[in-house]
């Protein structure tokens, strides 16, 4: 089973290159981020088409978020919005089950500055996503997205450069490990733990080409699934080429749960 995550920073404008990754990479889930899409402007017929089914929530030219899975096995039991999160109108959480999963598509708040109001909003939306995932524990989940949080230095491409902002501060990094100790985990850093990788760079100033870079999407899959993965990876390719967002996929690979003896 293929999980992938991807903010695609406007829906509208990076609709081809969707496409062609669903057409690459055949996920049976696509959690993305940043839609950007009207209310009613959700490209429901271009997904299908493609031989996908989205659940999505949709607020506008801000935020937006959106699970995909195949067209015969569509996301269901949908809930859109973040119990006890500040701004319900900004569509920054949405959950469904796919394939005997509950997965939720998630799009943390930015935060701006430390000492803006706006962070002190991200941080309640951290604890209210941990508060979600507490809810849900007991169950196969993945909540995939951008957390707008750089786990630890090795996934900053220079630490000291970010000392003073948002993304790696203390807060927002307990507040991350708060989420995981409801029973998840970064699904990269467990399969990958020595490898320096990247999903977002900034447009200016070439910081792609230069490697200079964060890891802010993440996977994180509760113990069962954890224990089936067998890879993790972000496809730079599509960082790359015609119109790309500023983030890259991640794509985590869960070998199938084998049936019970006697099954």
């Amino acid at each position: 089973m293929l999980v992938a995550t991807w903010n695609v920073n406007s829906l509208k404008a990076r609709l081809p290159r969707v496409l062609e990754f669903l057409a690459t990479h055949s996920p049976d889930v696509l959690c993305i981020q940043e839609t950007k899409s009207a209310v009613d402007g959700f490209p429901h017929d271009a997904v299908a088409e493609a031989g996908y089914a989205a659940a999505e929530h949709s607020a506008g030219r801000w935020a937006g978020v959106a699970i995909l899975a195949p067209r015969d096995r569509p996301p269901v039991d949908v809930v859109r919005g973040l119990p006890g999160e500040v701004h319900t109108d900004e569509a920054r959480w949405i959950e469904a089950t796919v394939a005997g999963m509950r997965v939720a598509s998630v799009y943390v708040p930015n935060g701006r500055a430390l000492d803006h109001p706006a962070f002190q909003g991200k941080l309640a939306f951290l604890d209210a996503m941990a508060a979600r995932t507490a809810a849900l524990a007991g169950q196969s989940l993945v909540v995939a997205g951008d957390l707008n949080v750089a786990p630890a230095d090795a996934d900053v491409y220079d630490p000291a450069a970010f000392v003073g902002g948002t993304h790696t501060s203390a807060e927002e990094r307990a507040r991350l490990a708060a989420l995981l100790d409801t029973g998840l985990v970064d699904a990269y850093r467990h399969l990958e733990p020595e490898t320096v990788g990247y999903t977002w760079w900034d447009y200016r100033a070439g910081h792609f080409h230069k490697k200079l870079g964060l890891r802010i999407d993440l996977v994180l899959v509760s113990l069962d699934l954890a224990a089936r993965a067998r890879s993790c990876g972000i496809d730079r390719n599509f960082r790359k080429g015609s119109k790309p967002s500023d983030h890259a996929p991640l794509l985590l690979a869960i070998a199938e749960a084998r049936a019970s003896p006697g099954r």
